[in-house]
Formats: structure tokens, C-alpha cells, sequence
């Protein structure tokens, strides 16, 4: 094995290894259901960076009656299949959360009723063929 090789994978391993020490990411008190961040730290990091971006963009845990996006946008993003995302059931992962297309329709349905018309806030136009 070259000798560069051997410094690259040691390097390798070593950073792995320091990541692990590096402390996760602390409970945000004022949401209600936190997902367990028991995964290895670089993993962690990205779900903790895709929860927290999904929580901007809608939280129910801090939902507010005047001030919320239209049930049919929130609706949208179950129909268009980009919630729950695909990579969620990878490796046999959380194949519970599979939506057949009764349980979209119903999800769809129920957003759309629950919620209603935006208030309080400007939604910008979908195009067509895209968000």
C-alpha cells in the first residue's frame, strides 16, 4: 500500500473519530416532539439542518390561527410526493410512514379543510410544472 495512501486513510479516521466528540445538537424546549439524535454525528448534523428547515417552513407545534400558509400550499407538497420524503424509507427504514394513495387523498383533503385560505401571510404563485 503506498505510503500516501496510508497517511490519507489514518487522516480518514481520525477526523471520523474527532467528530464523534463534538457535541450534538441541544433540544429546542418549544417543540413537543424532538427525533432522537443517537445517529453518527455528521448524520446527525444533516437531519438535525433538514428538521430545522422543515420546522421554518411549517411547524404545528407553533401554529398560529392569523398568521399561516393556505391548507391547500401545505397540501401540495403531500401531493406532489415530496413529503414524506423518499429517502425517509431508505434500507427498510420507517416503511410506516409509505402513503397509499387513500392516505394521501385523506391527508390531502384534511389539510386543505383544516386550514383553509392563508392568513396573514402572502403566498407567491406557484408556475406551472414546478413551486
Amino acid at each position: 500500500m503506498p505510503k500516501w495512501l496510508k497517511l490519507g486513510v489514518i487522516v480518514a479516521v481520525a477526523v471520523f473519530v474527532v467528530a464523534q466528540l463534538v457535541p450534538k445538537r441541544v433540544s429546542d424546549a418549544a417543540v413537543k416532539a424532538e427525533p432522537p439524535w443517537d445517529s453518527p454525528t455528521p448524520l446527525s448534523w444533516w437531519i438535525a439542518r433538514y428538521v430545522d428547515g422543515g420546522r421554518r417552513a411549517l411547524n404545528f407545534s407553533e401554529f398560529d390561527p392569523n398568521h399561516h400558509r393556505s391548507g391547500e400550499r401545505i397540501a401540495h407538497e403531500v401531493q406532489e410526493g415530496t413529503m414524506p420524503p423518499a429517502y425517509y424509507t431508505w434500507f427498510l427504514q420507517h416503511s410506516e410512514s409509505k402513503l397509499s394513495a387513500a392516505d394521501k387523498d385523506a391527508l390531502i383533503k384534511g389539510l386543505t379543510a383544516t386550514y383553509g385560505p392563508a392568513v396573514g401571510v402572502v403566498e407567491r404563485k406557484r408556475r406551472p410544472g414546478g413551486d
